[in-house]
């Protein structure tokens, strides 16, 4: 126990330490976006098996007297890292925004034919809405809060609260495929208007 403790200890500070050098601009985006990704997925497996140990994360890091907000929103609240969340809206080019627009076109049919095949496990829904999220947040045709976006960042945040082998109930899969269709709708109807 004592050694999963450890292990979530250590995972808590090196995401701390991670988020200050991603603000400070010691590494790179690239860098930041990988190593979080690694750290938030190690938290989720090992949130997962200490849960009837460690049932509130907020807790564990008052309790060993751990200064660590940035990390806590990162692997407890957010669930993604911040160049996902927050992705610059760079200037793209034509070519660049027709390869993106098509990289979300494709990342809504995967979630909604993931659903449809009842692949309703959070390991399984979770990387497909930080993809869609990624991609969307990619798109600079798109304002911050358009309806897909919201939708996917609360849902990421809904699904980053549960297990890893946890899975949606008939009428939680039921509302996210309904929220991915009508945001995936909402898309559509919204590129034609951005490109003209």
């Amino acid at each position: 126990m004592y050694e999963n403790f450890a292990e979530l200890y250590a995972i808590i500070k090196a995401t701390e330490k991670l988020e200050k050098a991603y603000v400070r601009d010691i590494i790179s985006s690239s860098e930041y976006e990988t190593e979080c990704q690694k750290l938030i997925a190690h938290f989720k497996t090992l949130a997962f098996t200490l849960k009837d140990t460690v049932p509130s994360i907020e807790r564990f890091a008052d309790t060993y007297k751990m200064d660590c907000p940035a990390a806590i929103n990162r692997l407890v609240t957010s669930g993604v890292p911040a160049t996902v969340e927050h992705r610059a809206a760079a200037a793209t080019s034509a070519t660049n925004s027709a390869a993106i627009v098509a990289e979300c076109v494709q990342n809504f049919i995967t979630a909604m034919d993931s659903l449809k095949l009842n692949m309703v496990a959070v390991d399984q829904v979770h990387p497909l809405l930080s993809d869609l999220s990624a991609s969307l947040n990619k798109l600079g045709i798109l304002p911050p809060d358009f309806e897909g976006k919201m939708k996917m960042k609360e849902w990421i945040s809904r699904l980053s609260k549960m297990g890893a082998a946890d899975e949606l109930t008939e009428q939680q899969a039921r509302q996210l495929h309904f929220d991915l269709e009508s945001s995936y709708n909402s898309f559509m109807a919204a590129l034609p208007s951005a490109c003209t």
